[in-house]
């Protein structure tokens, strides 16, 4: 009977569906609502010491539809949690006092001060948090404070950055990459060198949803004008794929034994289980809450057993990683196509006598040589 427990980087979890921070996990009363539903764990929204210059405004989604009119891309220009930091710890204390067996991760965003960083660590794990997901990667949000992607995009200053985390937390840290990099393995590389216990990827790609031709305004469109923003929803899942086999390689070779928690479009069982088998060891899910509800893990979890059953997988363990082998260079792709078809020609080339009446005069030598060497 296939299981979907598992247990990373010391985190009993019940199942691998993680709440991605964002909107789903903004206060006491969502959070408790996910892990009334059931979910594996819940990554709060994230948080800083300082969030009087957190404004959020209206409105900050905008959706890409196909003809059917389902969503399937959403961009948000939202900001980190706009909530006081000791309202927050409040929270996480009473969150861990109600469902002290609930994997409770905190999402913290800090400027470049090392004292910083270290204090919203240390007053975070007083408070109960299970583990610490480092975001490095909010791509619209704060560049002027060098916080979210405009710190994870400096492979150094990211190092560096985990370094201090890791020098203060008792607990997993997870550093949250940033897609909008040329090659993800080298700010990943250096959140691990710099403690990271552990990756998550991706988080939102930097995007424009799309142009009203109406209005000629891009969306959404605030006071008639927009910002770039993170780009989430199932249209980014081949990205976030190819990102996680590529940090799932690397951590393969270099890093064996750190987690990775694969995120970017999942909205299924069947999204999960790509992930995993492109070495996630975990998955998260915050556009798909938005859209479903909190209730749509338990279709997704269904759906995994119902994968692992058909393959007789037991545990997650026993699939992670299991489609990285079939990754290879194009050059590699070519030999092999090569090969396969030249011994395809050989072998209908290589027609043998088998009766009397297929002997010919005119190939007498050659078909008396085939026979000869079987």
């Amino acid at each position: 009977m296939p299981t979907l427990a598992t247990t990373v980087d010391g985190l009993k979890l019940p199942n691998p569906f993680i709440i991605g921070s964002g909107p789903p996990g903004t206060n006491l009363n969502v959070i408790t609502k996910a892990f009334k539903e059931g979910w594996g764990a819940v990554i709060a929204k994230t948080v800083s010491l300082d969030s009087s210059k957190v404004v959020n405004v209206t409105p900050r989604y905008a959706k890409l539809l196909a003809n059917s009119g389902e969503v399937i891309g959403w961009e948000n220009i939202e900001l980190i949690s706009d909530r006081p930091f000791h309202l927050w710890i409040e929270e996480f204390k009473k969150c861990k006092d109600q469902f002290p067996d609930g994997v409770l991760i905190a999402s913290i965003m800090e400027e470049y001060r090392k004292d910083g960083w270290i204090e919203i660590v240390e007053r975070c794990q007083d408070a109960g948090v299970d583990a610490f997901e480092l975001n490095f990667s909010c791509p619209h949000g704060l560049p002027e404070r060098k916080m979210g992607a405009a710190m994870g995009q400096d492979p150094d200053v990211l190092k560096e950055v985990c370094g201090w985390v890791k020098s203060a937390a008792k607990k997993p840290v997870w550093a949250k990459m940033t897609p909008n990099v040329t090659h993800i393995e080298d700010p990943s590389r250096a959140a691990l060198l710099g403690g990271a216990t552990g990756l998550s990827a991706i988080n939102t790609i930097r995007s424009v949803t799309g142009v009203n031709l109406d209005t000629l305004r891009p969306e959404p469109t605030v006071e008639g004008y927009t910002t770039p923003g993170g780009y989430s929803c199932k249209a980014v899942k081949p990205i976030a794929l190819r990102m996680v086999m590529e940090i799932a390689q690397m951590i393969r070779k270099e890093f064996p034994g750190r987690s990775l928690s694969g995120l970017g479009g999942i909205e299924s069982g069947n999204d999960a289980a790509q992930f995993i088998l492109l070495g996630s060891d975990t998955v998260q899910v915050c556009t798909g809450v938005m859209k479903f509800g909190y209730e749509c893990v338990k279709p997704m979890c269904e759906e995994l057993l119902n994968f692992m059953a058909k393959h007789k997988f037991e545990t997650l363990a026993d699939f992670k990683g299991k489609s990285l082998d079939y990754f290879t260079t194009h050059a590699d792709l070519v030999k092999r196509q090569t090969e396969r078809k030249a011994a395809q020609k050989a072998a209908s080339t290589k027609k043998v006598v088998t009766s009397d009446g297929e002997w010919h005069g005119d190939e007498f030598v050659k078909q008396s040589d085939e026979l000869s060497r079987g």
